[in-house]
This record gives structure tokens, sequence and C-alpha cells, in this order.
């Protein structure tokens, strides 16, 4: 581990070792028994730490929420499930009528071709023999 990485994890878990993953626990003492930058580095992460941890926690005031909360659009709220309903609706109804035209569209090609085959079938069937109408 360098004392790049060692910083990077100082930001994301705090100057604790306890926070960090175990697996770069490890690592991170190792480094930290070697160079002393590295013990600099997690004092800093510590200090930080120390800071955040007096600080105050801030909670909105009731007066706040209730502004907060009248001020919500909620007219619009209520209509947008509606509009999405009907665009869902829509776009069924539009796939629907697309299934039916590409079917028609393709049953009639496909049939064509067997209905001419019936017929010429059929004609070979009961007609007469071309040598005895030529002689």
């Amino acid at each position: 581990m360098r004392i790049e990485q060692l910083q990077v994890l100082a930001e994301a878990y705090g100057g604790d070792l306890r926070r960090w993953p175990a697996d770069q626990r490890a690592f991170a003492e190792g480094l930290i028994a070697a160079d002393p930058a590295a013990r600099v580095v997690l004092e800093e992460a510590a200090a930080l730490d120390a800071l955040l941890d007096a600080s105050l926690a801030v909670s909105p005031s009731a007066d706040l929420t209730a502004r907060v909360l009248r001020a919500a659009p909620r007219a619009r709220v209520k209509s947008r499930p509606r509009r999405a309903a009907w665009f869902m609706g829509a776009g069924w109804a539009a796939a629907a009528c697309a299934g039916v035209v590409a079917g028609v569209g393709l049953t009639s090609r496909m049939t064509a071709d067997a209905r001419a085959d019936a017929v010429l079938y059929q004609a070979t069937l009961g007609g007469v023999d071309d040598t005895e109408v030529l002689g």
C-alpha cells in the first residue's frame, strides 16, 4: 500500500482503523509502522473525525416543515398518475393495432401463394389430357 492509497482510505473511512475494511486494515498498520508520514495522514483524518463528531446535529423546525409541506404542489401529484396511465393505455392500443395490421398484411401475402398452388393442383386433377385435345 502506498501513502496515496492510505490517504484515500483515510478520507473515506476516517482515522480509526477499526472502521476500515478488514482486508485494508493490516496493510495500513504495516505502512503506518514503516512510514512516519503515514501516521500523520491518519492523525489528520482523526482530527477531522473529532470535528465532525463535535458538530451539532441540525434538524428542521416544525414551522419550516409545515411551510415546505404547504408549498408542495398536491394537485400536480394527483394528475400525473392519470396522465401516465392514459399514455400507457394509448401505447398498448397502438401496439395492438400495429399487430393486427401486420397480421392481416402478412396473412394475405402468405396465403396467396398457397391458394395459387391449390388451384393449379386441382386443375391438373380433373383436366383433359393435352394429347386428347391436340391429337
